[in-house]
Protein backbone atom coordinates (compact mmCIF):
# COMPACT_ATOMS: atom_id res chain seq x y z
CA UNK A 1 0.00 0.00 0.00
CA UNK A 2 3.15 2.27 0.35
CA UNK A 3 3.41 5.18 2.74
CA UNK A 4 4.59 9.45 2.42
CA UNK A 5 6.36 12.23 3.49
CA UNK A 6 5.73 14.69 1.20
CA UNK A 7 3.81 14.91 -1.02
CA UNK A 8 1.22 12.68 0.79
CA UNK A 9 1.02 9.53 -1.63
CA UNK A 10 3.01 7.38 -1.92
CA UNK A 11 3.37 3.20 -2.81
CA UNK A 12 1.63 3.57 -5.88
CA UNK A 13 3.32 3.48 -9.45
CA UNK A 14 3.10 6.66 -11.79
CA UNK A 15 0.12 6.02 -14.50
CA UNK A 16 2.56 5.99 -17.52
CA UNK A 17 4.27 2.87 -15.88
CA UNK A 18 0.95 1.35 -14.31
CA UNK A 19 -0.76 1.50 -17.84
CA UNK A 20 2.21 -0.68 -19.68
CA UNK A 21 2.16 -2.90 -16.67
CA UNK A 22 -1.66 -3.17 -16.65
CA UNK A 23 -1.42 -4.05 -20.32
CA UNK A 24 0.83 -6.31 -20.12
CA UNK A 25 -0.90 -8.48 -16.72
CA UNK A 26 -4.23 -8.54 -19.61
CA UNK A 27 -2.86 -10.45 -21.98
CA UNK A 28 -3.75 -14.11 -21.80
CA UNK A 29 -1.59 -16.21 -19.27
CA UNK A 30 -1.48 -20.11 -20.07
CA UNK A 31 -0.70 -22.00 -16.98
CA UNK A 32 -1.40 -25.31 -15.44
CA UNK A 33 -1.58 -23.88 -12.17
CA UNK A 34 -4.64 -23.80 -10.26
CA UNK A 35 -5.92 -22.08 -7.38
CA UNK A 36 -5.76 -23.90 -3.94
CA UNK A 37 -8.33 -25.85 -2.01
CA UNK A 38 -11.58 -24.40 -0.55
CA UNK A 39 -12.08 -21.48 1.62
CA UNK A 40 -11.64 -21.49 5.52
CA UNK A 41 -8.87 -24.52 4.62
CA UNK A 42 -6.49 -24.29 7.40
CA UNK A 43 -3.07 -23.12 7.72
CA UNK A 44 -1.14 -25.44 5.07
CA UNK A 45 1.46 -28.08 7.03
CA UNK A 46 4.77 -26.86 7.14
CA UNK A 47 7.16 -27.72 4.33
CA UNK A 48 9.98 -30.26 5.32
CA UNK A 49 12.84 -27.94 6.27
CA UNK A 50 10.99 -25.06 7.34
CA UNK A 51 9.80 -24.01 10.81
CA UNK A 52 6.68 -22.19 11.40
CA UNK A 53 6.99 -18.86 13.04
CA UNK A 54 3.47 -17.49 13.48
CA UNK A 55 0.06 -17.62 11.47
CA UNK A 56 -3.22 -16.99 12.11
CA UNK A 57 -6.44 -18.93 9.87
CA UNK A 58 -9.03 -16.91 10.96
CA UNK A 59 -11.09 -19.14 13.14
CA UNK A 60 -13.76 -18.09 15.03
CA UNK A 61 -17.32 -16.75 15.09
CA UNK A 62 -19.69 -15.45 12.72
CA UNK A 63 -19.47 -11.59 13.25
CA UNK A 64 -16.48 -12.09 15.62
CA UNK A 65 -13.13 -9.83 15.26
CA UNK A 66 -10.04 -10.89 14.00
CA UNK A 67 -7.71 -12.22 17.45
CA UNK A 68 -6.79 -8.68 19.38
CA UNK A 69 -3.60 -10.77 20.55
CA UNK A 70 -2.40 -11.01 17.01
CA UNK A 71 -3.86 -7.88 14.82
CA UNK A 72 -4.28 -4.62 15.61
CA UNK A 73 -7.34 -2.65 13.98
CA UNK A 74 -6.32 0.66 12.64
CA UNK A 75 -9.12 3.25 12.70
CA UNK A 76 -9.58 6.89 11.06
CA UNK A 77 -7.56 8.45 8.07
CA UNK A 78 -4.70 8.28 9.52
CA UNK A 79 -2.23 7.02 11.93
CA UNK A 80 -1.50 9.95 14.98
CA UNK A 81 -0.03 12.61 13.59
CA UNK A 82 0.81 10.65 10.33
CA UNK A 83 0.15 11.63 6.69
CA UNK A 84 -3.58 12.07 6.14
CA UNK A 85 -5.96 9.59 4.18
CA UNK A 86 -3.03 6.82 5.05
CA UNK A 87 -0.53 8.77 2.70
CA UNK A 88 -2.38 7.75 -0.18
CA UNK A 89 -5.38 9.78 -0.87
CA UNK A 90 -7.91 7.04 -0.24
CA UNK A 91 -10.88 8.30 0.71
CA UNK A 92 -12.79 5.59 3.52
CA UNK A 93 -12.88 5.94 7.11
CA UNK A 94 -11.36 2.74 8.57
CA UNK A 95 -13.21 0.98 11.22
CA UNK A 96 -13.48 -1.56 14.06
CA UNK A 97 -16.93 -2.16 12.84
CA UNK A 98 -18.28 -6.10 12.54
CA UNK A 99 -20.03 -4.67 9.56
CA UNK A 100 -16.36 -3.64 8.28
CA UNK A 101 -14.02 -6.36 9.40
CA UNK A 102 -15.64 -9.75 10.95
CA UNK A 103 -15.05 -13.55 11.06
CA UNK A 104 -17.31 -15.85 8.56
CA UNK A 105 -17.74 -18.56 11.18
CA UNK A 106 -16.27 -20.93 8.25
CA UNK A 107 -11.97 -19.95 8.52
CA UNK A 108 -12.49 -17.03 7.01
CA UNK A 109 -11.36 -13.49 7.92
CA UNK A 110 -13.54 -10.48 5.33
CA UNK A 111 -13.00 -6.89 5.03
CA UNK A 112 -15.98 -5.31 3.66
CA UNK A 113 -16.28 -1.84 2.30
CA UNK A 114 -19.40 0.27 3.08
CA UNK A 115 -21.22 2.97 1.72
CA UNK A 116 -23.58 5.25 3.77
CA UNK A 117 -27.02 6.62 2.41
CA UNK A 118 -24.73 10.30 3.23
CA UNK A 119 -22.16 8.42 0.72
CA UNK A 120 -19.30 8.21 3.35
CA UNK A 121 -17.17 4.77 2.48
CA UNK A 122 -15.99 3.08 5.24
CA UNK A 123 -13.55 -0.01 5.35
CA UNK A 124 -11.19 -1.84 7.55
CA UNK A 125 -7.45 -2.19 7.88
CA UNK A 126 -5.33 -4.47 10.22
CA UNK A 127 -1.94 -4.83 11.21
CA UNK A 128 -0.22 -7.88 13.34
CA UNK A 129 1.07 -7.15 16.71
CA UNK A 130 4.71 -8.44 16.10
CA UNK A 131 7.32 -6.35 13.65
CA UNK A 132 9.85 -8.55 14.15
CA UNK A 133 9.30 -10.86 10.87
CA UNK A 134 12.90 -11.43 9.84
CA UNK A 135 14.78 -14.33 8.34
CA UNK A 136 17.73 -14.70 10.53
CA UNK A 137 21.02 -15.01 8.63
CA UNK A 138 21.48 -17.52 6.11
CA UNK A 139 17.89 -18.24 6.09
CA UNK A 140 14.71 -17.69 4.24
CA UNK A 141 11.74 -16.16 5.56
CA UNK A 142 8.20 -17.08 3.71
CA UNK A 143 5.03 -15.33 3.96
CA UNK A 144 1.79 -16.25 2.24
CA UNK A 145 -1.77 -15.21 2.71
CA UNK A 146 -4.43 -17.31 0.76
CA UNK A 147 -6.92 -14.63 -0.36
CA UNK A 148 -9.62 -13.43 -2.88
CA UNK A 149 -9.72 -10.34 -3.97
CA UNK A 150 -13.17 -8.54 -4.03
CA UNK A 151 -15.68 -10.03 -6.64
CA UNK A 152 -16.61 -7.33 -8.55
CA UNK A 153 -15.21 -6.34 -11.64
CA UNK A 154 -15.76 -3.56 -14.30
CA UNK A 155 -17.08 -0.02 -13.38
CA UNK A 156 -19.13 -1.27 -10.52
CA UNK A 157 -15.38 -2.32 -9.45
CA UNK A 158 -14.17 1.54 -9.71
CA UNK A 159 -11.90 2.39 -6.37
CA UNK A 160 -11.41 -0.85 -4.77
CA UNK A 161 -7.98 -1.36 -3.66
CA UNK A 162 -6.97 -4.00 -1.48
CA UNK A 163 -4.09 -5.25 -0.74
CA UNK A 164 -1.51 -8.04 1.43
CA UNK A 165 1.72 -6.21 2.31
CA UNK A 166 4.34 -5.69 5.12
CA UNK A 167 5.82 -2.46 6.51
CA UNK A 168 9.57 -2.13 8.30
CA UNK A 169 9.05 -2.13 12.41
CA UNK A 170 10.57 1.93 12.42
CA UNK A 171 7.40 2.81 10.56
CA UNK A 172 5.42 2.85 14.07
CA UNK A 173 5.23 5.66 16.04
CA UNK A 174 7.03 7.83 13.53
CA UNK A 175 4.77 7.62 10.08
CA UNK A 176 7.44 9.82 8.72
CA UNK A 177 9.92 7.83 7.61
CA UNK A 178 8.44 5.86 4.47
CA UNK A 179 10.00 3.90 2.12
CA UNK A 180 13.54 4.21 3.75
CA UNK A 181 12.52 1.65 5.97
CA UNK A 182 11.21 -0.51 3.03
CA UNK A 183 7.62 -1.90 2.09
CA UNK A 184 6.90 -4.85 0.69
CA UNK A 185 3.79 -4.80 -1.90
CA UNK A 186 2.92 -9.03 -1.05
CA UNK A 187 -0.19 -8.57 -3.28
CA UNK A 188 -2.10 -5.69 -4.39
CA UNK A 189 -5.17 -4.49 -6.56
CA UNK A 190 -7.02 -2.07 -7.97
CA UNK A 191 -10.44 -1.64 -9.69
CA UNK A 192 -11.38 -5.46 -10.22
CA UNK A 193 -8.48 -5.81 -12.65
CA UNK A 194 -7.33 -9.60 -13.22
CA UNK A 195 -4.27 -9.08 -11.96
CA UNK A 196 -2.10 -9.19 -9.07
CA UNK A 197 0.88 -6.41 -8.21
CA UNK A 198 3.74 -7.00 -6.50
CA UNK A 199 6.47 -4.11 -5.53
CA UNK A 200 9.36 -3.11 -3.39
CA UNK A 201 9.59 0.27 -1.84
CA UNK A 202 12.60 1.64 -0.70
CA UNK A 203 15.23 4.82 -0.41
CA UNK A 204 14.14 8.29 -0.70
CA UNK A 205 10.62 9.94 -2.26
CA UNK A 206 10.99 10.87 -5.27
CA UNK A 207 13.23 9.02 -7.04
CA UNK A 208 16.46 7.10 -5.34
CA UNK A 209 16.73 3.08 -5.77
CA UNK A 210 13.06 2.14 -5.76
CA UNK A 211 12.44 5.22 -8.45
CA UNK A 212 9.86 6.19 -6.43
CA UNK A 213 7.07 7.14 -5.72
CA UNK A 214 6.18 3.45 -8.52
CA UNK A 215 8.69 1.61 -6.58
CA UNK A 216 10.03 -1.21 -8.65
CA UNK A 217 7.55 -3.49 -9.26
CA UNK A 218 5.33 -5.79 -11.94
CA UNK A 219 2.20 -7.51 -12.19
CA UNK A 220 0.47 -10.60 -13.68
CA UNK A 221 -2.97 -12.13 -14.08
CA UNK A 222 -4.22 -15.08 -11.40
CA UNK A 223 -3.41 -18.50 -12.84
CA UNK A 224 -6.73 -20.26 -13.88
CA UNK A 225 -9.75 -18.55 -12.07
CA UNK A 226 -9.64 -14.68 -11.92
CA UNK A 227 -8.14 -12.96 -8.89
CA UNK A 228 -11.34 -12.11 -8.23
CA UNK A 229 -13.42 -14.94 -8.54
CA UNK A 230 -11.03 -17.57 -6.22
CA UNK A 231 -8.81 -17.81 -3.87
CA UNK A 232 -4.80 -17.52 -4.72
CA UNK A 233 -1.94 -18.06 -2.37
CA UNK A 234 -0.03 -14.91 -2.68
CA UNK A 235 3.69 -15.62 -1.32
CA UNK A 236 7.11 -13.45 -0.58
CA UNK A 237 10.63 -14.31 0.12
CA UNK A 238 13.09 -12.34 1.65
CA UNK A 239 16.05 -15.19 0.75
CA UNK A 240 19.43 -14.45 3.10
CA UNK A 241 20.64 -18.10 2.55
CA UNK A 242 22.36 -16.55 -0.58
CA UNK A 243 24.86 -13.52 -1.56
CA UNK A 244 23.58 -11.55 -2.49
CA UNK A 245 20.34 -11.40 -0.85
CA UNK A 246 17.41 -11.88 -2.79
CA UNK A 247 13.24 -10.71 -2.50
CA UNK A 248 10.51 -13.08 -4.53
CA UNK A 249 7.10 -12.66 -5.20
CA UNK A 250 5.03 -15.50 -6.13
CA UNK A 251 1.29 -15.78 -7.30
CA UNK A 252 0.13 -19.89 -6.63
CA UNK A 253 3.62 -21.11 -6.55
CA UNK A 254 4.40 -19.45 -9.72
CA UNK A 255 7.33 -17.27 -9.30
CA UNK A 256 6.91 -13.83 -10.99
CA UNK A 257 9.32 -11.47 -9.77
CA UNK A 258 12.83 -11.32 -8.50
CA UNK A 259 14.93 -8.20 -7.02
CA UNK A 260 18.63 -8.78 -6.13
CA UNK A 261 20.73 -7.13 -2.89
CA UNK A 262 23.28 -6.13 -5.39
CA UNK A 263 20.76 -3.55 -7.28
CA UNK A 264 21.39 -1.05 -4.29
CA UNK A 265 24.00 0.36 -2.40
CA UNK A 266 25.05 -0.65 1.35
CA UNK A 267 23.14 1.94 3.05
CA UNK A 268 19.67 2.10 0.86
CA UNK A 269 19.74 -2.06 1.16
CA UNK A 270 20.72 -2.10 5.56
CA UNK A 271 18.16 1.22 5.99
CA UNK A 272 15.27 -1.38 4.75
CA UNK A 273 16.61 -5.03 6.11
CA UNK A 274 19.23 -4.17 8.99
CA UNK A 275 15.99 -2.66 11.50
CA UNK A 276 13.96 -4.93 13.68
CA UNK A 277 12.08 -6.31 10.80
CA UNK A 278 8.41 -6.05 9.32
CA UNK A 279 4.81 -5.76 10.45
CA UNK A 280 1.56 -7.12 8.50
CA UNK A 281 -0.83 -5.66 7.12
CA UNK A 282 -4.71 -6.53 5.25
CA UNK A 283 -6.84 -3.92 4.45
CA UNK A 284 -9.40 -2.84 1.48
CA UNK A 285 -8.90 0.63 0.45
CA UNK A 286 -10.78 2.76 -1.54
CA UNK A 287 -10.38 5.55 -3.82
CA UNK A 288 -6.55 6.90 -3.90
CA UNK A 289 -3.67 7.40 -6.13
CA UNK A 290 -3.60 4.02 -7.64
CA UNK A 291 -6.72 3.42 -8.76
CA UNK A 292 -7.58 7.14 -9.68
CA UNK A 293 -4.57 6.00 -12.07
CA UNK A 294 -6.20 3.78 -13.61
CA UNK A 295 -9.92 4.76 -13.96
CA UNK A 296 -10.15 8.65 -13.41
CA UNK A 297 -11.15 10.10 -9.62
CA UNK A 298 -12.56 6.66 -8.07
CA UNK A 299 -14.94 5.33 -6.35
CA UNK A 300 -17.91 6.39 -8.68
CA UNK A 301 -21.23 6.49 -8.26
CA UNK A 302 -21.33 2.90 -10.49
CA UNK A 303 -18.74 1.80 -7.66
CA UNK A 304 -21.10 -0.81 -5.97
CA UNK A 305 -20.16 -1.29 -1.79
CA UNK A 306 -20.01 -4.60 -0.24
CA UNK A 307 -17.91 -6.65 -2.27
CA UNK A 308 -15.39 -8.53 0.84
CA UNK A 309 -11.74 -8.98 0.49
CA UNK A 310 -11.71 -13.03 1.91
CA UNK A 311 -8.72 -13.95 3.85
CA UNK A 312 -8.91 -17.76 4.59
CA UNK A 313 -5.32 -17.49 6.40
CA UNK A 314 -1.66 -15.71 6.84
CA UNK A 315 1.28 -17.61 7.94
CA UNK A 316 4.85 -17.04 8.36
CA UNK A 317 7.47 -19.64 7.75
CA UNK A 318 11.41 -19.50 8.25
CA UNK A 319 13.74 -22.17 6.56
CA UNK A 320 15.76 -24.45 9.00
CA UNK A 321 14.64 -25.99 12.31
CA UNK A 322 12.44 -24.24 14.44
CA UNK A 323 9.65 -24.56 16.87
CA UNK A 324 6.83 -22.10 16.25
CA UNK A 325 6.27 -18.90 18.93
CA UNK A 326 4.59 -20.41 21.79
CA UNK A 327 1.21 -18.44 21.62
CA UNK A 328 -0.18 -17.30 25.25
CA UNK A 329 -2.93 -19.07 26.69
CA UNK A 330 -5.79 -18.09 29.26
CA UNK A 331 -5.25 -19.46 33.05
CA UNK A 332 -8.34 -20.14 35.47
CA UNK A 333 -7.83 -17.85 38.68
CA UNK A 334 -7.33 -20.34 41.12
CA UNK A 335 -10.46 -21.09 43.53
CA UNK A 336 -10.99 -18.17 45.72
CA UNK A 337 -8.13 -15.91 43.80
CA UNK A 338 -4.76 -15.50 44.37
CA UNK A 339 -2.67 -14.25 47.41
CA UNK A 340 -1.96 -10.43 46.41
CA UNK A 341 1.51 -10.64 48.26
CA UNK A 342 1.77 -14.20 47.07
CA UNK A 343 4.35 -14.36 44.11
CA UNK A 344 1.94 -14.00 40.90
CA UNK A 345 3.53 -15.99 37.70
CA UNK A 346 3.19 -13.72 35.14
CA UNK A 347 1.97 -15.92 32.22
CA UNK A 348 -1.23 -16.91 34.68
CA UNK A 349 -3.07 -14.33 33.40
CA UNK A 350 -6.88 -14.77 32.65
CA UNK A 351 -6.86 -12.15 29.61
CA UNK A 352 -3.96 -10.21 27.48
CA UNK A 353 -3.06 -8.07 24.90
CA UNK A 354 0.03 -8.40 22.36
CA UNK A 355 2.11 -10.88 24.53
CA UNK A 356 3.91 -13.97 23.90
CA UNK A 357 5.21 -16.68 25.73
CA UNK A 358 8.85 -18.25 26.28
CA UNK A 359 11.13 -19.98 28.46
CA UNK A 360 13.10 -18.36 30.82
CA UNK A 361 16.31 -18.83 31.62
CA UNK A 362 15.51 -17.22 35.62
CA UNK A 363 16.00 -19.82 38.78
CA UNK A 364 13.20 -22.06 38.75
CA UNK A 365 12.73 -22.28 34.90
CA UNK A 366 9.41 -22.04 33.52
CA UNK A 367 7.95 -19.28 31.66
CA UNK A 368 7.98 -15.52 31.02
CA UNK A 369 5.84 -13.29 28.73
CA UNK A 370 7.69 -11.51 26.39
CA UNK A 371 7.76 -9.12 23.40
CA UNK A 372 6.30 -6.21 25.48
CA UNK A 373 5.51 -2.80 23.45
CA UNK A 374 3.36 0.13 23.90
CA UNK A 375 -0.21 -1.06 24.32
CA UNK A 376 0.41 -4.28 26.05
CA UNK A 377 -1.76 -5.43 28.74
CA UNK A 378 -2.07 -8.30 31.26
CA UNK A 379 -5.48 -9.16 33.46
CA UNK A 380 -5.26 -11.44 36.73
CA UNK A 381 -8.67 -11.87 38.15
CA UNK A 382 -9.72 -11.77 41.93
CA UNK A 383 -6.40 -10.57 43.26
CA UNK A 384 -6.61 -10.55 47.29
CA UNK A 385 -5.62 -7.86 48.83
CA UNK A 386 -7.45 -8.30 52.14
CA UNK A 387 -8.09 -5.11 54.89
CA UNK A 388 -4.52 -4.43 55.26
CA UNK A 389 -3.67 -1.91 52.55
CA UNK A 390 -0.92 -3.19 50.25
CA UNK A 391 1.25 0.24 49.11
CA UNK A 392 3.93 -1.64 46.88
CA UNK A 393 4.28 -3.29 43.82
CA UNK A 394 7.40 -5.24 43.06
CA UNK A 395 8.09 -6.84 39.76
CA UNK A 396 11.02 -9.26 38.19
CA UNK A 397 11.63 -7.58 34.55
CA UNK A 398 14.71 -7.80 32.09
CA UNK A 399 15.25 -5.98 28.46
CA UNK A 400 17.53 -6.51 26.09
CA UNK A 401 15.69 -3.17 24.42
CA UNK A 402 18.10 -0.52 21.76
CA UNK A 403 19.37 2.37 23.15
CA UNK A 404 17.03 5.00 23.92
CA UNK A 405 13.83 2.63 24.35
CA UNK A 406 12.41 2.12 27.57
CA UNK A 407 8.97 2.51 28.73
CA UNK A 408 6.37 2.14 32.16
CA UNK A 409 5.31 -0.70 33.67
CA UNK A 410 2.24 0.32 35.44
CA UNK A 411 -0.87 -1.08 37.76
CA UNK A 412 -4.21 -0.04 37.23
CA UNK A 413 -7.51 -1.62 39.04
CA UNK A 414 -10.66 -2.92 37.03
CA UNK A 415 -9.98 -1.58 33.32
CA UNK A 416 -6.66 -1.44 31.50
CA UNK A 417 -7.57 2.23 30.55
CA UNK A 418 -8.13 2.72 34.88
CA UNK A 419 -5.85 5.28 36.28
CA UNK A 420 -2.73 4.39 37.24
CA UNK A 421 -1.99 3.42 40.66
CA UNK A 422 1.79 3.17 40.25
CA UNK A 423 4.47 2.67 37.70
CA UNK A 424 8.12 2.20 36.92
CA UNK A 425 10.46 3.28 34.12
CA UNK A 426 12.63 -0.08 32.90
CA UNK A 427 15.18 0.16 29.89
CA UNK A 428 17.54 -2.08 29.09
CA UNK A 429 18.94 -4.06 31.65
CA UNK A 430 21.60 -6.38 29.67
CA UNK A 431 19.04 -9.23 27.82
CA UNK A 432 15.83 -10.29 27.88
CA UNK A 433 16.94 -12.59 30.28
CA UNK A 434 18.68 -10.11 32.74
CA UNK A 435 16.57 -10.51 35.56
CA UNK A 436 15.98 -7.37 38.12
CA UNK A 437 13.23 -6.52 40.79
CA UNK A 438 11.99 -3.25 40.72
CA UNK A 439 10.00 -1.82 42.97
CA UNK A 440 7.28 0.71 42.98
CA UNK A 441 4.66 2.55 45.22
CA UNK A 442 1.24 2.10 44.83
CA UNK A 443 -1.80 3.70 46.18
CA UNK A 444 -2.94 1.69 49.16
CA UNK A 445 -5.36 -1.42 47.71
CA UNK A 446 -7.38 -3.40 50.04
CA UNK A 447 -10.16 -5.89 49.13
CA UNK A 448 -10.47 -8.38 45.92
CA UNK A 449 -9.23 -6.42 42.58
CA UNK A 450 -9.40 -7.53 39.14
CA UNK A 451 -5.52 -6.34 38.28
CA UNK A 452 -4.20 -4.82 34.71
CA UNK A 453 -0.53 -4.67 34.57
CA UNK A 454 -0.20 -2.11 32.01
CA UNK A 455 2.57 -1.19 29.34
CA UNK A 456 3.00 2.00 27.36
CA UNK A 457 6.22 3.75 25.38
CA UNK A 458 7.06 6.23 23.57
CA UNK A 459 8.52 4.14 21.10
CA UNK A 460 6.72 1.19 19.14
CA UNK A 461 9.51 -1.56 19.98
CA UNK A 462 9.28 -4.23 22.83
CA UNK A 463 10.83 -2.76 25.82
CA UNK A 464 10.07 -5.20 28.67
CA UNK A 465 9.90 -9.26 29.28
CA UNK A 466 7.96 -10.12 32.51
CA UNK A 467 8.39 -12.65 34.78
CA UNK A 468 6.96 -12.36 37.77
CA UNK A 469 5.27 -9.66 40.36
CA UNK A 470 4.28 -9.32 44.30
CA UNK A 471 2.24 -6.94 46.26
CA UNK A 472 3.28 -5.56 49.25
CA UNK A 473 2.78 -3.13 52.75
Amino acid sequence: MGTATSPPVRGRPRLRTLLAVVGAALIPVITMTISGGPAGAAVPSTPSGWSLVWSDDFNGASGSLPSSANWIIDTGHSYPGGPANWGTGEIQNYTSSPSNLSLDGAGNLRITPLRSASGEWTSARIETRRADFKPADGRILRIEGRIQMPNVTGQAALGYWPAFWALGAPYRGTYWNWPAIGEFDIMENVNGINSVWAVLHCGVNPGGPCNETTGLGTSRACPGSSCQSAMHDYRFEWDRSISPNQLRWYVDGQLYHTISQSRFDATTWNNMTGHAGYFLLLNVAMGGAFPNALGGSTPTAATVPGRPMVVDYVAVWQSGPGTPTPSPTISDPPPGGVDARSTIQAESFQAQQGMQLEATTDSGGGQNVSHIANGDWLRYDNVRFGSSAATQFTARVASGAAGGVSGLVQVRLGSPTAPVIGSFSVGNTGGWQSWRNVPANITGVTGTQTVYVTFSSGQPSDYVNLNWFTFGN
